[in-house]
Order: C-alpha cells, then structure tokens, then sequence
C-alpha cells in the first residue's frame, strides 16, 4: 500500500478544520479530480461520468481554466462542482506564503469557488491560516495513486475499491500522467462502488 493512501492521524493533524471525509452514516463516495482541465484527458473523464450518471468535484488548475475555457465550461455545464487548486500548481512547501496566495488569488480570478486543495496535499501553517478564511480546504479519504508511473491502473482500482467506504472523498487526476491509470480504474470503480449500493455526491 502506498504511504498515503489514508492519511494517518498525524498527518490529518497538520490541517485543522480540513476535510477529509463526509457524513460517516451516509452510503456516499465524493469523486474528486485535481489538475485540469487538460485535453484529451478531462474531456475522456467527463464522458465515464455521464455514462453512469455520476457528478465529481474538480480541482482545477488556474492556467489550465485559462488555455482550456471550453473543457471548464463543460465541467459546469454537465452538473460537475469545480475547486480552486491554485494557478500553477503551487508547491506550498517551495513557495513563500505571499506567493502562494498570489496564487490562489490568480486562480479565484478565473472562476469563483470556496473550496481549495492545495497541490500535492502540502502547504505550511501560515499560509492554511489565511485560506481558511475563505475556503474550506478539503484533503482526501483516499489517494488512487493513479499519477504513480510504477503503479499500474489495476492497482489504482484495487487501492480505491479496498479503502473506500461511506463518506470518502477519492481521488482521481485528469492529468497527462495519469490517463491511462485513471481511466481504466475510474469506470470499473464506479460501477463496482455503485453495486454496492453507494451513490456519487458532490462537494460544494
């Protein structure tokens, strides 16, 4: 099992006030997508998702909203929820704080949200303390690893279908890098999570 694919407690420590899960007595998954919306990629999900009448939440990049206005219109226009996931993919750890909020606030700028998931689950306390005031930040129940190249698209399914459960947030990306992993996991996931009796909320 990959480190992250539920964040331990301490981790979970780092980021009060997040969330990370939804209502526990609900039979409910919360899909999620981070890093569009991206050609050839966002579009392929999109069409998985109306295939089984399913709606996400996508975290979305602010420069990939820019070059890809016709992809994010779509994202709205089909029911999808979107968050804010900064403008270029901002590493917290490598950026200052001031930087950081430039680049959420680039991003706002592109489309309004109030949800916000900071690229690669990392940003330091300052910089958690002045988002919060306008966002809520929302982390994950379950990482797919779906990005990982040494990690293969039945491993992404099995990691999802295993630690998945009622009131998980998931995470998928529809990214370049992990196309081909996401979306073999992703409509395999969904019909299996949908047997089970759960259905597909979103999260704004």
């Amino acid at each position: 099992m990959r480190a992250l694919v539920r964040p331990p407690y301490l981790f979970r420590k780092l980021f009060p006030g997040a969330l990370w899960r939804m209502n526990k007595s609900e039979k409910k998954i919360y899909l999620t997508f981070d890093d569009g919306p991206v050609p050839g990629v966002t579009p392929e999900a999109l069409s998985v998702l109306q295939q089984f009448n399913v709606k996400a939440t996508f975290f979305c990049v602010g420069n990939n909203v820019q070059k890809h206005p016709e992809i994010f219109k779509q994202i709205i226009s089909e029911g999808h929820a979107v968050g804010n996931h900064t403008f270029g993919h901002a590493d917290g750890w490598n950026t200052t704080t001031k930087n950081y909020l430039k680049e959420v606030q680039l991003c706002s700028e592109q489309f309004s949200s109030n949800i916000f998931r900071p690229p690669y689950g990392r940003m330091r306390k300052p910089q958690r303390k002045q988002i919060q005031r306008k966002y809520k930040i929302v982390l994950w129940d379950v990482l797919t690893y779906d990005f990982d190249k040494e990690w293969s698209g039945e491993n992404c399914l099995q990691t999802a279908l295993k630690y998945s459960r009622e009131g998980s947030i998931v995470v998928f990306h529809d990214s370049e890098k992990a196309k081909d992993r996401m979306l073999f996991a992703l409509p395999k996931f969904i019909e299996e999570m949908q047997g089970r009796g759960f259905e597909f909320g979103l999260l704004a």
